[in-house]
């Protein structure tokens, strides 16, 4: 199929969050080119909607909808995300943050963390964490928005948000709505497949309504109604690096002040998220089901949730992995269609949000062809194996000698791109970053030093810098970024001040 193929309407199947931030952003994509969108989403069928944080990339998103941040809190009752504390992970009773920020400064064309590491072995106590704002801010739990034309790169990070998923899917679809997408209200009782060529043809509804389209946008959750049961799309199953296959989610009472970061917390077979909003806090548990039952670590799930219980605990179950092809014929699948990472890094909705991108990028004009299916499958498959590898990483890298689990992660074999990057940094320093790779290096050398991974050596052009000189630069450094945090309103009263009349938040 390398003759053209003329797109006139788009169905998205299912709704939810991946499904009305396709229509949002595909009806500002194709305005100008009369290209008809429909959503096909049932009120009788709930979605899973248990991801609240983000990373940093969703603002861009919803700023490219002409959305500014306070508008989005406001009507998701959000609160700031600065990055992930990592509970228990590196060993039990350690703590360390993954924040959306830099580490100190370079110089000189080499990385900071070399600069660090020379003073590290002449017996300098400083952890690295210090060398970061992002990390200050989220450990005083302080939040202030960031300098549009920082004087120095200790002054630079990013932050994200934690929201009510239902919340900002209804964000998503005022705004398809109000650009022209249509929405059926009905269940999608068939897939209609032409004999000829292998194309979904049409969808049969509960109503009897036959609708076709010249392209499908899957969002029908884990079962991909379109891209799996029709068109028979293979998995790519990655268990035998990711063994957590189930979670069970909750919501609680928020007790005392929402913290500016999320909390992952690891237990014996996996582990806990805390998501703190204005209304609630979300929690859940990942786990593996080969490790310890589902009663377990319900068990262990609620005896780490301080706040009273809002509802009973919901049980998902997944296999790690993505679709061979994610654009398979005349079909594209988003969101949990498209596959499943634990949500360990909040990727779930960058996914949505780089598929999304992907698509708009396919159509700078309303047709595709073979090779454009070709390209989107090759960069989509490149970006999920980055992702898979950066959360492998927090597995094989814990020093956790507690459990069968831990210590399996530990021995396990890992990708050969993984093993490269880990490589690389254990033996140069190196921060290997590869093309469509989410996460940056700052955010890989957060990993490793929160796992106590250090190099062999630093780079040995630092030696050329005088030692007093440096540590007195590092000194600076430290103490500018506790002068700029003290300074800081805390995280409560930046809510407070941006938050909706309507609020609960106390």
């Amino acid at each position: 199929m390398n003759q053209q193929q003329i797109i006139q309407s788009i169905i998205i199947a299912g709704g939810g969050t991946a499904g009305w931030m396709a229509a949002a952003k595909l009806s500002q994509h194709f305005k100008n080119m009369a290209i008809k969108i429909v959503v096909i989403e049932s009120s009788e069928i709930g979605t899973v909607g248990v991801g609240e944080a983000t990373i940093p990339t969703l603002r861009r998103f919803y700023q490219s909808l002409g959305m500014t941040d306070i508008e989005v809190i406001r009507k998701t009752s959000a609160t700031i995300k600065l990055g992930i504390e990592f509970k228990d992970w590196y060993q039990p009773d350690s703590s360390f943050i993954h924040p959306f920020g830099l580490f100190g400064h370079d110089a000189n064309g080499i990385r900071f963390h070399h600069y660090w590491m020379k003073l590290r072995e002449a017996g300098d106590p400083s952890a690295l964490e210090e060398y970061s704002l992002a990390i200050a801010m989220a450990r005083a739990n302080k939040f202030s928005l960031p300098q549009e034309n920082p004087a120095s790169p200790l002054a630079i990070f990013d932050w994200a948000l934690h929201f009510d998923a239902s919340l900002f899917g209804k964000l998503m679809r005022d705004y398809a709505l109000e650009n022209g997408v249509s929405h059926v209200d009905a269940k999608i009782n068939a897939v209609n497949v032409n004999s000829d060529n292998g194309f979904v043809h049409s969808l049969t509804l509960d109503d009897g309504r036959e609708l076709s389209a010249d392209l499908f946008i899957d969002c029908t959750g884990f079962r991909g109604l379109l891209i799996s049961d029709a068109l028979k799309t293979g998995y790519v199953n990655w268990s035998q690096w990711l063994l957590c296959d189930r979670a069970i989610a909750v919501q609680s009472m928020l007790v005392g002040d929402a913290q500016a970061r999320t909390i992952s917390k690891a237990h014996i077979a996996g582990w806990q998220w805390k998501i703190p909003l204005q209304h609630r806090q979300g929690n859940g548990h990942v786990y593996s089901s080969n490790f310890i039952s589902d009663e377990y670590a319900e068990q262990i799930l609620l005896q780490h949730i301080d706040g009273e219980v809002l509802h009973s605990p919901r049980q998902f179950r997944f296999i790690p992995g993505r679709r061979a092809q994610a654009w398979n014929k005349n079909c594209i699948a988003l969101g949990l269609a498209a596959g499943f990472l634990e949500p360990l890094e909040s990727t779930s909705i960058a996914l949505i949000e780089t598929g999304i991108e992907k698509i708009c990028g396919s159509f700078a004009k309303p047709f595709y062809n073979q090779e454009k299916i070709d390209y989107f499958n090759q960069v989509t498959a490149t970006e999920w194996e980055r992702i898979r590898d950066f959360i492998i990483a927090h597995y094989k890298l814990n020093q956790r000698d507690d459990s069968e689990f831990w210590r399996y992660c530990r021995g396990m074999s890992i990708p050969d791109s993984l093993q490269q990057k880990i490589s690389a940094y254990h033996e140069r320093g190196d921060l290997l970053h590869y093309p469509w790779e989410i996460f940056h290096p700052d955010s890989w050398l957060a990993i490793y030093s929160g796992f106590n991974n250090y190099p062999k050596q630093y780079n040995k052009n630092v030696d050329r810098i005088n030692s007093h000189y440096l540590q007195e630069s590092l000194t600076a450094m430290r103490q500018s970024i506790a002068e700029t945090v003290a300074n800081f309103p805390t995280h409560k009263e930046f809510i407070v001040q941006n938050r909706a009349q309507h609020s609960v938040f106390e």
